[in-house]
């Protein structure tokens, strides 16, 4: 199991970077110890791997397109494939570890176009009101889940047959789910693409430019939307206006660049598109209630430490 402790992008896509996701075996477990993420959030991402994942400690708050759902220790759920979607840590007293189950769907159907597919998986993976299926203990059903999922995490990676072991769980843990979400696959479905692919141009636009200047008549057109369709799609799918996505953005990197390297202030100001020192700062403490250089000095301590 891989300890995973900060967000990593594919470049280009920026869809979220998995850590050795081998295409014979495309699946791998980690563990994420979110208290180690800058501002104890992991930031708007996605991935075509499905996410099933369990909550071993802590409480996390998943934010998608369509809503916010609260997960405390002992829940779990499945953040559908290409799904947006962020988290924040919503518990001080403890540790807050995520365990996270991340496949491919063709493990689930084994080969591209196969009849397991079209009928147990596309379904799936295709229907854009399923975004987040939340599983909690409460729910007896809901609850034989989350144990296969635990299960799952427990499976001896050098034990013999391990790779068919996990399979035979997974495809169970997945035939269980497909009967606690069919009442939801028969829900009408948003059309394919549209508003979820155009903010995820947008978002790439952001990550690729972000150093740059960046109006809003820039990030529509990447994504050959008017003005007025740009903000509409940000306030639909990230909840947040295109100037606050792209200033916490911006503020992302400079917490990485405090935190993990020595440069000056305000060159980091200048390198993400922050500008002068002295609105650098402003900016800075107005989103995490402290100067840059306290947020250097309080995350380098705790790396020494």
């Amino acid at each position: 199991m891989h300890i995973v402790r900060h967000l990593e992008y594919y470049s280009g896509s920026k869809e979220e970077k998995i850590p050795d996701f081998r295409p014979d075996f495309p699946y791998i477990s980690t563990q994420v110890e979110l208290d180690h993420y800058r501002g104890s959030f992991v930031p708007w991402h996605w991935h075509k791997a499905l996410e099933l994942f369990y909550m071993e400690s802590g409480e996390l708050r998943y934010h998608t397109p369509g809503g916010t759902l609260v997960f405390p220790a002992g829940s779990g759920g499945l953040v559908n494939s290409n799904v947006l979607h962020m988290t924040e840590v919503l518990s001080r007293t403890g540790p807050n570890i995520q365990k996270i189950h991340f496949f491919d769907p063709v493990l689930i159907s084994g080969s591209y176009d196969s009849l397991i597919e079209q009928k147990y998986v596309t379904p799936v993976t295709s229907a854009a009101q399923l975004e987040l299926v939340p599983l909690y203990p409460d729910d007896p059903d809901q609850a034989d889940i989350l144990r296969l999922i635990r299960q799952a995490f427990l499976l001896d990676e050098d034990g013999f047959g391990y790779e068919l072991s996990l399979r035979d769980l997974l495809s169970e843990i997945w035939f269980q789910l497909l009967k606690h979400i069919s009442p939801v696959l028969q829900e009408p479905s948003a059309p394919a693409g549209s508003a979820g692919d155009k903010i995820k141009t947008m978002m790439v636009y952001v990550h690729e430019h972000f150093s740059e200047k960046i109006a809003v008549s820039d990030l529509a057109a990447s994504a050959y939307l008017s003005e007025r369709e740009c903000y509409r799609v940000f306030r639909r799918c990230l909840h947040m206006t295109p100037a606050e996505y792209v200033t916490g953005y911006r503020l992302q990197i400079a917490c990485r660049m405090l935190a993990e390297g020595g440069d000056p202030v305000t060159s980091i100001g200048h390198a993400c598109g922050l500008g002068s020192s002295s609105y650098f700062g402003k900016t800075f403490r107005s989103h995490l209630g402290c100067t840059p250089l306290e947020y250097r000095r309080r995350w380098q301590d705790n790396d020494k430490n």
